[in-house]
C-alpha cells in the first residue's frame, strides 16, 4: 500500500499546525480591534463512556477479528466526527466530547455487508467512517434511536483493486485516500484528477457519498461524473450498480447512492474512469475591473467549451486579502482569475491557454503571468489547517458554498453577503466575506465563501446565527443548499425547500426500503419516517 498522511487529529484539521502567512498580522489587528479571545487546544480529549455491551463487541469482533473492533479511547478519539469549524470550536469548549460506542474496522465488501447484517440484528447505529473531512456534520456519532452506535472504519479495505486499462477504468476500495488512489494509478500512468481540498485526507468512498467537487472539475468532471459502478452494502443485502458506459434501463440507481452520505448503506467498492498522465501543465492568471467583468469571461469561455483544468476567479475582497497574506500579489487590483491546464503536450497546453486568453481580453482581462496560479496551486490544500491557528488568535474562520444559474449569479452572492455581514455585525463582530467561483458550467457556476470574524465569547451561536441567514438567504435567491459540501446534518433543515415535501418523503421511501431499522447514519440527510411494527426509526 502507497503511503499516505496520517489521519488528521482529534481536534484540528491536520497533524500539522499551519503558520499564519506573511501580512496576516494588520489583518487579524482589523478584525479583532483589540478583543482577543482566542480558543485554547486541549491536550488531550474527556470522551462519553462507551455503551457497548461484551455480547455486541463479541458479535462485531467474530466478524472482523479480534482487535479490529474496539471502544478504545485512543480510538475513538480519531471517530469524534467531521472538521467543519464548529466541529473544531467544539472540542477546544466542551466536555466531555460524543464519540462512537466502538470503531470496527472493515477489510472488504463482504465484512461491511456481515457487519451491518449483525447491526441490523442488534439495532446498532452504524456511521461509515473515511478520512473524517465533513464539514457538514455529516460523520458525527449519533445513535438516532439506538442505544449503541459504532464507527465503521474503512481504512483497511483501501486498494486498487482493478484496472481495464483499455476501458480507462480502476476500481478501489472505498476507504482508498485521494493520495494512496493517485499513487496507485501513476504507477501505471494515469490519473483520476479528483483534487479538493480535502484530498490529503478523504477517500473514494467519502467523494462518491458526497458529490465532490475537485478543483480540476472543469479539465476532469466531478466526482459523479467520473462514477461508472458502485458495489454497497445495505443492512438487507447488497447491490452492484453500473455495468455499461450508459443504459436505458430505467432510473439510474447508482443517482440514489451517489451523495447518499451513508444514510442508505456503505459504497464499499467505486470503479471511476481514470486518464491517462498529463503530458504538460501550464498556468496563466489574470484581473479584472470587477467581479462581474470577470463572470461574463468565465461564462462565455465555459459556453464556448473552452476547458482549462482549473479555472477560479475571486472577488475583490478575496484577492485584496490573499494579496496581503502572501505579499507577492501586493499590485494586484481588481478581481484575480487563475487557471492550470493539463494536455498531452506543451502544443496542446498553449492552444487552451490562448483560447483562453482571447475572451478574458474582450471582458477587460489583463495577463498577470504564471505566478499567481502557481501559487495558488501550491497552497491549495493547506488553508483549511489555517482556520485552527486562527481560533489560537480568537479569530472565526469558515465556509460555505452554494451554486445558481449565471443569471442569478450576481443576485446569490449579494444576498449571501449582506445575510452573513448583517448577522454577524448585529452581534458584534463586523466580518470579512470573500467570495470565489470555483466550479463552471455552460448553466451556472458555485460561489464558495469563506467568512472571518473575531470570535465572541459564544463562538458556536454566533456562527450558528451566520450560518442559518446565509442558507435561508441561498434558498430564497435560488440557489443550491450545497454545491459539493453534501447535507449531512447541518444542511438537512434546509433540503425541503430545495426539493420539496414529495421529494424528501421519496428519500425516506428509500431508507425505508434499504435500512428498516434506521441504523445508518441516523440524523444525516433525512430523517426517517416514524416506527413501524416493522422497527425503529
Amino acid at each position: 500500500m502507497p503511503t499516505v498522511r496520517p489521519r488528521s487529529d482529534w481536534d484540528a484539521w491536520g497533524t500539522d499546525q499551519a503558520r499564519l502567512p506573511a501580512g496576516a498580522k494588520a489583518i487579524l489587528a482589523t478584525i479583532l480591534r483589540g478583543r482577543p479571545r482566542p480558543v485554547a487546544r486541549r491536550a488531550a480529549p474527556t470522551l462519553t463512556a462507551s455503551r457497548i455491551g461484551d455480547a455486541d463487541l463479541a458479535a462485531l469482533s467474530a466478524i472482523v477479528g479480534e482487535g479490529a473492533a474496539t471502544p478504545d479511547d485512543s480510538v475513538r478519539m480519531l471517530h469524534l466526527g467531521g472538521k467543519s469549524t464548529p466541529d473544531l470550536l467544539r472540542r477546544r469548549l466542551d466536555d466531555p466530547q460524543p464519540a462512537p460506542d466502538a470503531v470496527v474496522s472493515t477489510a472488504s465488501h463482504d465484512e461491511v455487508l456481515a457487519v451491518l447484517a449483525e447491526c441490523q440484528r442488534r439495532g446498532i447505529a452504524v456511521v461509515p467512517f473515511g478520512g473524517g473531512t465533513s464539514v457538514v456534520g455529516g460523520v458525527d456519532p449519533q445513535r438516532g434511536s439506538h442505544d449503541v452506535v459504532i464507527a465503521l472504519d474503512l481504512a483497511p479495505t483501501a486498494a486498487l483493486l482493478d484496472l481495464d486499462e483499455t476501458s480507462l477504468l480502476a476500481t478501489f476500495g472505498a476507504g482508498t485516500t485521494g493520495p494512496q488512489a493517485e499513487e496507485l494509478l501513476r504507477a501505471h500512468g494515469f490519473t483520476l484528477g479528483h483534487f479538493p481540498q480535502s484530498f490529503e485526507y478523504a477517500t473514494i468512498g467519502g467523494f462518491a457519498a458526497t458529490r465532490s467537487s475537485g478543483q480540476a472539475s472543469r479539465g476532469y468532471g466531478r466526482f459523479d461524473d467520473l462514477v461508472h459502478a458502485l458495489r454497497i452494502a445495505t443492512p438487507v443485502g447488497d447491490l452492484s450498480l453500473g455495468r455499461a458506459p450508459a443504459s436505458a434501463a430505467g432510473p439510474d440507481l447508482r443517482e440514489l447512492f451517489l451523495g447518499s452520505e451513508g444514510a442508505f448503506g456503505v459504497l464499499t467498492e467505486v470503479t471511476v474512469r481514470v486518464r491517462p498522465l498529463p503530458g504538460a501543465t501550464g498556468y496563466a492568471a489574470w484581473t479584472f475591473p470587477d467581479f462581474g467583468s470577470g463572470a461574463e469571461a468565465l461564462r462565455e469561455a465555459t459556453q464556448r467549451g473552452i476547458r482549462p483544468t482549473v479555472l477560479r476567479l475571486s472577488d475583490a475582497t478575496e484577492t485584496r486579502v490573499n494579496a496581503a497574506l502572501g505579499g507577492h500579489l501586493t499590485r494586484l487590483r481588481g478581481c484575480l482569475a487563475v487557471a492550470t491546464f493539463d494536455g498531452a503536450d506543451d502544443r496542446e497546453v498553449e492552444a487552451a491557454r490562448s483560447q483562453l486568453d482571447a475572451v478574458f481580453a474582450a471582458h477587460g482581462g489583463t495577463p498577470r503571468g504564471e505566478d499567481p496560479a502557481r501559487s495558488w496551486e501550491r497552497g491549495r490544500f493547506s488553508s483549511p489547517a489555517l482556520r485552527d491557528t486562527l481560533m489560537d488568535a480568537g479569530v472565526l474562520a469558515e465556509t460555505l458554498e452554494t451554486a445558481t444559474t449565471w443569471t442569478r449569479l450576481a443576485e446569490l452572492k449579494r444576498a449571501v453577503t449582506d445575510a452573513v455581514t448583517q448577522t454577524l455585525a448585529a452581534g458584534g463582530t463586523r466580518p470579512i466575506v470573500l467570495c470565489h467561483i470555483s466550479h463552471v458550467y455552460a448553466a451556472g457556476a458555485s460561489l464558495y465563501f469563506t467568512v472571518v470574524a473575531a470570535l465572541t465569547d459564544d463562538p458556536l451561536a454566533q456562527w450558528h446565527a451566520a450560518k442559518d441567514a446565509a442558507s435561508r438567504a441561498i434558498g430564497a435567491a435560488h440557489g443550491t443548499i450545497t454545491h459539493h459540501h453534501a447535507v449531512g446534518r447541518d444542511h438537512r433543515p434546509y433540503l425541503e425547500t430545495e426539493i420539496g415535501t414529495l421529494g424528501v418523503e421519496i428519500l425516506r421511501a428509500v431508507k425505508a426500503t434499504v435500512d428498516p431499522r434506521g441504523i445508518m447514519n441516523p440524523g444525516a440527510l433525512v430523517v426517517p419516517l416514524p416506527a413501524s411494527a416493522g422497527g425503529a426509526a
